[in-house]
């Protein structure tokens, strides 16, 4: 019997969950086993798993789970080395040239086990089955919004936490914002994908005049003098082979409007990273980071942004994955198999 094992999640201010009670109702009927660990965290209570017949394990025991087990987490594993034996159903960030992605295919490679990552669940049109970029869009509108207003009282951003919904953030940054007098000229590229639309809608819930770009105006591959025109520049194209560079690192000196940047799709440490104006993810505790001083200039590249708003980014994203966890029974075809063969081209030569 295919055995499912939702793990807890171990990183710092991550209630998400990338399956709910109802979910794992539809996997139990159709045939699978699922076991879900107990969490201090999560957003979702634990008794509506129970309700929905699943087995409960002790919080972080996935290590020791039956090897035939499929573990699925979302964020990362504890990065203490050991090898992995088990398949997993993660977002690994392996595979774009991340320094950290090598020593975790190591892993896997000591353990004899497979990585599925969720990043690279495709159809056959080579489209994701699943993603949380609405809601990553969304909040980290909200946190660059938080930025410039920051910026606006002569303070950098404070940190930022969990929000029980959208419009107790909503109510809270337009507060915020109100207190400045003033809204600032946002620049969104990626502006028709699901993170971009996510971080549109929020500028234009808060009032935020919004130019909206795309593939065809960033075709010339740039420069791009148009960003720098805006107050804030929210990235929202995740960073691959041929991604022009839109904010170069002589912008930092150079006439601008630029004062808050957003890197949505934060790949700080990626070969490509279209923003390399700043080298590190920022963080809840400091939400932004100063590139530049005369004039300012702020960098939000949080890397878990959805976690902001864990039901609604939980409830959303685990209904567009279902579909695909119902076909755990046969890994060898469609999402999966797909997913398995990107794997293996990646672990040549670790």
């Amino acid at each position: 019997m295919t055995h499912l094992w939702v793990r807890a999640e171990q990183r710092p201010n991550e209630e998400r969950v990338g399956l709910t009670p109802e979910g794992a109702a539809a996997l139990i009927a159709a045939g699978i086993r699922v076991t879900v660990e107990e969490s201090h965290v999560r957003a979702i209570p634990l008794q509506g798993y129970k309700d929905a017949g699943c087995e409960i394990a002790t919080e972080n025991s996935w290590p020791d789970a039956p090897l035939d087990a499929i573990i699925f987490g979302l964020k990362e594993l504890p990065e203490d080395g050991t090898p992995l034996p088990h398949r997993h159903i993660m977002f690994g960030h392996a595979y774009k040239g991340q320094h950290s992605g090598r020593a975790l295919l190591q892993r896997f490679k000591a353990g004899g086990g497979t990585l599925y990552d969720l990043e690279y669940l495709v159809d056959e049109d080579s489209r994701r089955v699943a993603a949380f970029g609405y809601w990553a869009g969304y909040a980290g509108a909200a946190v660059t919004l938080k930025t410039w207003a920051a910026q606006q009282r002569g303070q950098e951003c404070p940190p930022v936490g969990v929000y029980p919904n959208k419009d107790a953030l909503n109510a809270e940054l337009l507060a915020e914002l109100d207190a400045t007098g003033t809204r600032p000229r946002a620049i969104v590229i990626g502006a028709l994908g699901r993170v971009g639309t996510g971080a549109a809608d929020m500028c234009e819930a808060m009032g935020v005049a919004v130019t909206k770009w795309d593939m065809a105006e960033t075709a010339s591959g740039g420069p791009f003098p148009e960003i720098l025109d805006h107050d804030l520049f929210l990235n929202c194209i995740f960073a691959r082979p041929g991604t022009p560079v839109f904010v170069p690192r002589d912008a930092m000196s150079a006439p601008r409007n630029l004062t808050a940047i957003g890197d949505v799709a934060c790949d700080p440490d990626s070969d490509y990273n279209p923003v390399p104006v700043y080298d590190r993810a920022t963080t809840w505790e400091a939400p932004a980071l100063r590139v530049a001083t005369d004039p300012v200039m702020d960098v939000m590249a949080i890397d878990n942004l959805p976690s902001m708003l864990p039901v609604e980014s939980s409830e959303d994203y685990a209904a567009q994955l279902l579909p695909s966890l119902l076909t755990l029974t046969d890994l060898d075809k469609g999402v999966w198999g797909r997913a398995e063969t990107t794997y293996k081209t990646h672990m040549r030569g670790i």
